[in-house]
């Protein structure tokens, strides 16, 4: 492998790692309010890939997207009013039991919808700019999603540290009972979390099927659920973590495909779920959690 070719794969695995980095931040946000592993987060990716199907069919591109977003926030405002909040106080058991039933009736909506045929990703001009140094040829999306990655990251974690609403996050994270005897509106505080989630699914929905461009009803499935290692890999609840955890197994999996080792990219991450869990079950930036007695 030459240098360039080496250059090459690693660009491209930073980007796919940046979009695996945007999905990963929603599941850890959940779980650090809810304690929720929210399986339909995956799906509400592959819905945002269709909205931007059918948006731009009709809009330019400029509109098309941002309608897309918010028809994804929508959509998760609507999973949380109908699916979550109700079970608050319910057994966590079946709350996760309700995460999956929404990722089947995604999954199966969309093939209800739009049938079980892979639908065609627009073609978004502007982030198909090729550009050449030398050697190595790269899109502006390989570029730019890593670089958006970590510009909404900043800014998130600006948010959460410097803003009422921020404080009103990290006080429900620690113990929602008490927050709501202070005065700290849960509900709104949860709705909020979901829609910073469900926006930043959209937009790495946005930068990931521009590179692979098709979206059928199961292609939230598998990158759903790498996001979610990326999440436990980083230590879920961590913020910095899900980013560190997409952008290692981005990298990881773009190796092992540019090395003839297609067949097992899928499965070494969840060899790495599996070793993670063994060696140190908090993750890399996870904290050690200890039960009072």
């Amino acid at each position: 492998m030459t240098f360039s070719t080496f250059i090459q794969h690693c660009l491209t695995g930073i980007s796919l790692g940046g979009a695996y980095a945007l999905i990963a931040i929603g599941y850890t946000m959940v779980y650090g309010i809810l304690r929720l592993i929210n399986f339909a987060h995956g799906d509400i990716f592959m819905m945002a890939g269709y909205f931007v199907i059918f948006t731009m069919a009709v809009f330019p591109v400029y509109i098309s997207l941002p309608i897309s977003i918010l028809a994804t926030i929508l959509l998760g405002i609507l999973i949380e009013r109908i699916a979550y909040r109700p079970l608050r106080k319910a057994p966590r058991m079946s709350v996760m039991i309700s995460a999956i039933g929404v990722s089947y009736l995604l999954q199966n909506l969309a093939t209800y919808l739009f049938t079980a045929l892979p639908q065609s990703y627009p073609d978004i001009s502007f982030l198909k700019k090729i550009f050449t140094v030398g050697d190595i040829s790269f899109s502006l999306v390989t570029v730019l999603t890593p670089i958006l990655t970590l510009a909404l990251v900043f800014a998130l974690i600006e948010l959460i540290h410097h803003s009422k609403i921020g404080m009103a996050m990290r006080a429900v994270s620690k113990d929602m009972e008490t927050a709501q005897l202070m005065g700290i509106k849960v509900d709104k505080t949860i709705t909020t979390t979901f829609v910073i989630g469900c926006f930043l699914a959209a937009v790495g929905s946005i930068l990931y099927f521009t590179d692979r461009m098709t979206v059928y009803p199961y292609s939230g499935s598998l990158p759903g659920l790498k996001c979610f290692v990326a999440a436990v890999l980083g230590g879920i609840g961590s913020i910095p973590g899900a980013v560190v955890g997409g952008f290692v197994i981005g990298i990881c999996e773009t190796i092992l495909v540019a090395t003839g080792n297609s067949t097992f990219s899928d499965a070494f991450t969840f060899v790495l779920l599996i070793l993670i869990l063994l060696v140190k079950p908090t993750g890399l930036f996870g904290e050690k959690v200890t039960d009072k007695v």
